[in-house]
């Protein structure tokens, strides 16, 4: 027997027992019924809603692992099938060997960079600094330096 039949139930029971709802006690029955049929119908309206919450839910993610599904094997088609992959990825182990022409040093060690006129970025450390001047490896000219603080 659901909740609402129960509550029908009950205020059917009252009805046939004809209760005095003048007197005290039938009036607290009574009132007590009529507040029991309307938490029913509130309760009723709930599940009633979290039904089709849940049912809107289900219908999201199953569009959600389609959306996913389609997306991951769009991913896969695009390497598996593209015959230039090799070549990028012969490409990413040849970058991985700039960094090595230039030893940083411990951590302590500042870092410092300055772009020649043709445009080739330089890295140098303090002793360069230090030395004053560096060779652009690039177009071969002399880049000076100035350790002097013009105030």
């Amino acid at each position: 027997m659901t909740i609402s039949e129960k509550s029908a139930y009950l205020k059917g029971l009252m009805d046939g027992l004809k209760l005095d709802t003048e007197s005290a006690e039938g009036k607290m029955i009574a009132a007590m019924v009529d507040l029991l049929g309307d938490v029913t119908k509130k309760l009723t309206d709930v599940e009633d809603t979290t039904i089709a919450i849940s049912d809107e839910l289900d219908e999201i993610e199953e569009d959600l692992d389609a959306i996913e599904d389609y997306i991951l094997d769009d991913e896969d088609e695009d390497w598996d099938d593209d015959e230039d992959f090799d070549d990028f990825d012969d490409e990413w182990d040849d970058d991985e060997d700039l960094d090595e022409g230039f030893d940083y040093g411990d951590e302590d060690t500042t870092v410092y960079e300055v772009e020649c006129a043709c445009g080739e970025i330089i890295d140098f450390d303090e002793e360069t600094l230090e030395a004053g001047s560096i060779v652009c490896p690039n177009c071969g000219e002399n880049l000076e330096f100035s350790l002097e603080d013009d105030e």
